[in-house]
């Protein structure tokens, strides 16, 4: 995904979800995000922020991409797309993987459902749709009896995420949601509408996403904000979305994943099953594995007053030795943090190194991740 960026909306052509109309009224400022209109915050990102940690909050996920692949050669071919073990999912699990180039270096980070015999959904980031369709077609292009549709633009996907999310959505549907176990999914009804109900999410929180048509989009939400309301449940932006993922360790494509990035650097190595038979970028994976990563990536904490930010250098005395890419105030942990990466040596939790901010070096300190964990 790409940089949030202000914008003048009636000079634009950007694209817009079915639940644009919603965020106009709920009063939502609105930003570019990814070639999207996007709300970037409603009552503010502390307040979002803090709904999702304590309650619940709701988040416009419809921008991000579906494509299907489906035939009998369908699970070969993800088996030869992504690093991860495709054969270890059961008929409704999801698992989180990766494409990467020949190179090893990512593509575009995705989450594969599984959801009948020789069917399978692929759930993409927004800003990469077009890239990635182009990437998962040309490779279709091996096996036979494989088909790809990219469904996108017809499939919404909204997020309820918090402690509260279960509690608010069971009163909606017959479902026995917490019979859904983490990155397992179940299709059911939501009131009048088809969904299909995944106990995933992007957080740090417990949580539950909704895939459903396009034109029920509005409706759902309007649903969840209502039956919400009484435990506390506020729509939340890409704001309080950010600023939850950094302190949660997740990785953001566009920051902490690109072209330039493999699995291996990024601590992803649990994600890259060299064992399986060969998937694109096995044979560089299995060089940097060996070797061992030039670079990793490392968590920090400010250990003075100021705010880090994404492509700020990171010193170990007057060396530079790696840069953030992405900081911010985190609400939760209270304490300005980033990731970012670092040459190996120096990776080390609990070294002292300082961040260039505006010409200032600030002492930080590497610390694990992720910078907090829901008990």
């Amino acid at each position: 995904m790409t940089e949030m960026t202000t914008h003048d909306s009636a000079n634009s052509q950007l694209k817009r979800t079915p639940l644009y109309e919603k965020h106009r009224a709920l009063g939502a400022r609105l930003v570019e995000f990814g070639g999207w209109e996007m709300p970037v915050q409603y009552s503010g990102i502390l307040d979002e922020h803090q709904a999702v940690r304590t309650r619940a909050g709701l988040f416009d996920v419809c921008h991000m991409g579906e494509f299907k692949v489906e035939g009998e050669d369908a699970l070969a071919f993800l088996q030869y797309l992504v690093p991860n073990d495709v054969s270890r999912l059961a008929i409704h699990q999801a698992l989180y993987t990766q494409f990467c180039l020949p190179n090893g270096n990512v593509i575009d980070d995705l989450l594969i459902y599984y959801l009948a015999e020789n069917h399978y959904m692929l759930v993409v980031n927004a800003a990469n749709i077009e890239k990635d369709f182009a990437w998962v077609e040309g490779q279709a292009q091996q096996f036979q009896r494989v088909s790809i549709s990219n469904q996108s633009d017809t499939t919404a996907l909204i997020a309820l995420q918090g402690p509260q999310a279960q509690a608010i959505l069971q009163p909606l549907t017959e479902t026995d949601l917490a019979g859904i176990r983490y990155y397992h999914f179940a299709s059911g009804q939501v009131g009048e509408i088809h969904c299909l109900i995944s106990r995933t999410g992007y957080t740090g929180e417990d949580g539950l996403e909704l895939y459903c048509a396009s034109v029920d989009a509005p409706a759902l939400w309007d649903a969840l904000l209502t039956a919400g309301k009484p435990l506390g449940l506020l729509p939340a932006g890409l704001g309080a979305r950010d600023t939850l993922r950094l302190e949660a360790g997740l990785c953001l494509y566009g920051h902490e994943l690109d072209e330039q990035t493999n699995p291996l650097e990024a601590r992803l190595g649990w994600t890259v099953k060299l064992a399986k038979s060969p998937f694109i970028g096995s044979e560089t994976l299995q060089k940097v594995k060996a070797e061992g990563p030039q670079r990793q990536l490392i968590g920090i904490q400010l250990l003075e007053r100021g705010v880090p930010r994404g492509g700020y250098a990171l010193y170990a005395g007057e060396q530079q030795i790696g840069s953030l890419t992405s900081g911010a105030p985190g609400p939760t942990v209270q304490k300005s943090i980033g990731m970012g990466y670092v040459e190996t040596p120096y990776a080390q939790v609990g070294n002292q190194i300082s961040v260039d901010i505006r010409g200032k070096r600030v002492p930080a300190q590497i610390v694990a991740l992720p910078f907090y964990k829901r008990q």
